[in-house]
């Protein structure tokens, strides 16, 4: 006999917590649902531990530097790789045993540990335990993606999860995706010391981006020893004495890199291939992402999708938006939907990449009238002055009704500065407020209204 429920959360990632604790101070009887490491992506193998070692890479970067501040180190700078490992599980593992611990702590809430699979659309099972919610929210999160290679089903090759146990420097790192994860571990090792080779199909780094994002971030990275193999397919990957042959079909270089370690770095899956979806009923899409409509509900009444599974945005912040969509519809009387919110991402390279709204490329397409600013971070006294000024910013406006369409700020400080633009356009307002706006001196942000005050037609 089932263990009745109001209402079950299957997965511990952005959205799952915060929604319990909703749901449970609501009043209604919940179960969660975790059958590993409780946070999900984000708390384990993404934005936290990655992030942390991204500062560390950074630290190591500027001592490299002392000199040009006038700083004198004497001797090289060297990485202790296990002492990053140990900071690193030490800010993810207070973040990982806090949300546990606060979970178990919740009124009305139980926590059940093990896999769960859907029996029914109102019952799931965790080993031994059924359970029944007329209320059942997936929030299963995602997985790397193995790309179709021959061969590498038998070579020790790393993803983003298993890179979290390396307390060791490679002596030579190939990466397979020139994308927003290969791009951050290819600086992060490269700056720790790892000689590094990004292997990107498509002609240009990070192809979603504008060209000219692509270009200015090609030219940071090979400037620090990043070497680029654009326009080249990974076509097999083999076991060496010393490490992993990588063999590409390309037009330049050579068609074989003899790297130490092999990350993969080339997308995504869900993780809904052994979640019972079928014996509920529940549509998915030819890759596997939950069908969802613009409230995050299934085809399937009574069950909702959150976060990664769904396809609908593959960031901690878009999953935490999940749970407020979702908590906001059930709890608040407070209409909200997915097509509500703005693009809006970084990319945590250094200079970081903030992004939002529409690219220059996409207004152009849209064949909309539309002005546009763009200038280099070195017009930035705060980038001079901390001697950062690689990048530049961008931003792109309505013509017609002088509402921002998008932006992107490449340069030190871009990933919160980005947040002045995407306020804006969360306001509605005209691009005047902003422009008309009295920012402190000295930081990146006070270039903003500078930026459009130099609109031009597209």
């Amino acid at each position: 006999m089932a263990t009745s429920y109001d209402a079950i959360i299957i997965g511990t990632g952005q959205a799952g917590p915060s929604l319990a604790a909703r749901l449970a101070n609501a009043g209604m009887k919940v179960a969660v649902i975790e059958r590993k490491l409780f946070g999900g992506t984000c708390v384990n193998t993404g934005c936290i531990p990655t992030k942390t070692m991204v500062a560390s890479a950074y630290a190591a970067h500027v001592a490299r530097r002392g000199a040009e501040y006038g700083v004198v180190i004497n001797g090289p700078v060297t990485v202790d790789m296990q002492r990053v490992k140990a900071r690193k599980d030490e800010v993810s593992g207070r973040s990982r045993s806090g949300l546990e611990s606060w979970l178990r702590s919740l009124a009305n809430c139980t926590v059940y540990q093990g896999h769960a699979r859907l029996e029914s659309p109102r019952e799931v099972r965790v080993g031994s335990d059924l359970l029944s919610a007329d209320k059942i929210f997936l929030n299963v999160g995602g997985r790397a993606a193995i790309p179709p290679i021959a061969g590498v089903d038998h070579v020790s090759a790393l993803d983003n999860a298993s890179m979290m146990q390396v307390d060791f420097l490679p002596r030579h790192l190939a990466i397979v995706g020139g994308s927003y994860v290969g791009l951050e571990f290819g600086q992060m090792f490269r700056r720790f010391g790892s000689e590094v080779t990004i292997i990107e199909m498509g002609p240009r780094l990070i192809g979603r981006e504008d060209e000219d994002v692509s270009a200015a971030i090609k030219e940071i990275l090979e400037k620090e020893g990043v070497h680029l193999r654009l326009n080249a397919e990974c076509v097999r990957v083999a076991k060496r004495p010393e490490g992993v042959s990588v063999g590409v079909s390309c037009t330049e270089g050579p068609p074989e890199i003899a790297a130490s370690h092999l990350l993969l770095a080339a997308g995504r899956s869900p993780n809904t291939d052994d979640l019972g979806l079928d014996r509920a009923g529940v549509a998915q899409d030819p890759r596997g992402y939950i069908l969802v409509d613009d409230q995050l509900r299934t085809n399937v009444s009574g069950i909702w999708a959150l976060g990664d599974c769904n396809g609908r945005g593959a960031f901690t912040h878009t999953s935490y938006n999940d749970f407020e969509i979702v908590a906001g519809n059930l709890l608040d009387n407070e209409p909200r939907r997915v097509s509500d919110r703005i693009t809006a991402y970084n990319l945590y390279i250094d200079p970081p990449l903030g992004r939002a709204g529409m690219t220059e490329a996409e207004v152009r397409q849209s064949g909309h009238p539309a002005l546009m600013a763009k200038m280099p971070m070195t017009r930035a006294g705060r980038a001079r002055e901390k001697g950062e000024t690689e990048g530049f910013m961008k931003i792109l406006v309505d013509a017609e009704n002088r509402r921002i369409l998008g932006g992107c700020i490449l340069g030190t400080g871009g990933d919160e500065v980005i947040h002045c633009i995407l306020d804006v356009m969360y306001s509605g307002a005209p691009y005047t407020i902003l422009k008309r706006a009295m920012h402190i001196h000295p930081t990146v942000s006070e270039l903003v209204p500078t930026l459009l005050g130099e609109l031009k037609p597209l």
